[in-house]
């Protein structure tokens, strides 16, 4: 089978990958083995070391790196160069702060001595997703490295060229030789790495579907996974929220990588008193982005990944609409090349409806209308994702009951949900276990141990 990368925008060919062989993949394996042998006995303050050379390999080839994404996936390429400095900025936190985080701890009992230590478990495999090709893979590479795993990367098909070039800038960067590596094969063959007995651990970015494959397959043979899966994140507009600036914000977090983000924000829930002024500033938000060739400097909204994932998008606008949602503005597919829709807002959106129930995945925004704080927080809760969530309001005494009442894993408060190595990330429900970043994701692939001494 051959792997096939198209440019979203043109719908042109970009490139066509061979599929790894089992023999190829059973070699990868083994070095990954080999290297992790050696590296989990590499004192912490060298790894970091490595990391830090790796921060300098990303900023070294920025240009080429945004170029290839926003050519493979259609971001924009302001948003590209973004996500390198975002990778920079993972790389440079876990060698600075990593150490401390991996350090032993010692716990005062009628013991001589007794502690914890943290030891790395393995070979991680990464399963992971076309949306952010190179900071979903980091996210979840640099903390299992700084640990003293390895990993093996299985990317998205469509982003085959982004996945090789990641595998090449760590060997770039001096890291060792099967540290970090790129399989290029489909989905179906998951299940035989998984099952490979060098591979100890799971970290799945993708559908919630993907995920409950992933987790039962590990499952079964008792692998650790982490798993950061969709999300439907609803915005909580209070009727003494800054209007303005919540449209603004909101529809900022709304058209994130063209929609295309399992924390973007996806259903605006608004107290009835403000609804109809909220919807008039944020149509006009969403209007005033410029959606085009994702190559230019001035574009904000790109193509989706592919014409399949924005026939589906229209479709959950269509379906909707049938059900009663009205539309305030997008809501039809332009012609010409492309996989392109644009910014979309629907009004009177409620529970039964695709745009309440299923998470959209593209720059569609959907507004539902509530009489209370109260009536907010059951809307808010009622999905079966538990992602992120933010919420608009100028009484900070307020805010922070919403805040703790709202079942989500990130809660944002008067700004919109994002990701940062500092704070930990990863949702509830049908969005995942685990966390990501800070000091609780580079503990999630090691051996938490207890030391005895009499």
């Amino acid at each position: 089978m051959t792997l096939r990368s198209i440019n979203p925008a043109t719908d042109q060919l970009i490139g066509e990958y061979p599929e790894h062989t089992p023999q190829q993949v059973a070699e990868a394996l083994a070095a990954g083995q080999r290297a992790f042998l050696a590296w989990r006995h590499t004192p912490l303050l060298d790894r970091a070391t490595g990391l830090h050379r790796v921060a300098r390999a990303l900023r070294q080839n920025r240009g080429q790196l945004a170029a290839l994404m926003t050519a493979e996936m259609g971001k924009p390429l302001s948003q590209s160069g973004a996500e390198v400095d975002k990778c920079i900025v993972c790389c440079e936190y876990f060698a600075d702060y990593g150490p401390s985080f991996l350090g032993r701890e010692n716990i005062r009992t009628e013991a001589t001595e007794s502690c914890v230590v943290f030891e790395p478990i393995g070979v991680i495999l990464g399963v992971m997703p076309w949306n952010f090709p190179l900071w979903q893979v980091f996210r979840a590479a640099v903390p299992a490295l700084m640990a003293g795993n390895a990993m093996v990367l299985k990317h998205a098909s469509n982003v085959s060229g982004c996945a090789l070039a990641i595998a090449s800038l760590f060997k770039t960067a001096g890291m060792p030789e099967g540290l970090f590596q790129t399989l290029l094969v489909s989905s179906q063959r998951v299940a035989e790495l998984i099952a490979s007995p060098v591979i100890r651990g799971v970290t799945l970015t993708g559908s919630t579907a993907a995920g409950v494959s992933v987790a039962s397959q590990a499952a079964s043979l008792i692998k650790k996974t982490v798993l950061e899966l969709g999300g439907s994140d609803p915005y909580l507009v209070l009727e003494d929220a800054d209007l303005p600036t919540a449209a603004r914000l909101c529809a900022a977090s709304r058209l994130i990588n063209s929609g295309q983000s399992c924390i973007a924000a996806k259903r605006f829930i608004v107290v009835e008193s403000v609804r109809q002024e909220f919807e008039s500033l944020l149509v006009r938000e969403m209007q005033q982005q410029r959606m085009g060739d994702p190559m230019a400097p001035s574009t904000t909204v790109g193509p989706l990944a592919r014409r399949d994932l924005r026939d589906e998008l229209h479709s959950q606008v269509e379906r909707s609409m049938a059900l009663g949602a009205r539309l305030l503005c997008g809501g039809s597919i332009p012609t010409g090349p492309g996989a392109y829709y644009p910014p979309t807002v629907l009004s009177g959106v409620h529970k039964g409806m695709p745009a309440f129930d299923e998470e959209t995945f593209g720059p569609v925004a959907a507004v539902t209308g509530v009489g209370s704080e109260e009536e907010a927080i059951l809307a808010a809760n009622d999905s079966s994702y538990g992602l992120g969530a933010a919420v608009f309001t100028r009484n900070v005494e307020r805010a922070s009951r919403v805040a703790a009442a709202l079942e989500a894993g990130v809660v944002f408060i008067n700004d919109f949900v994002r990701s940062d190595p500092r704070l930990p990330f990863g949702g509830i429900k049908a969005s995942g276990y685990g966390r990501e970043l800070s000091a609780f994701g580079i503990r999630e692939f090691v051996n938490i141990k207890t030391v005895w001494r009499a």
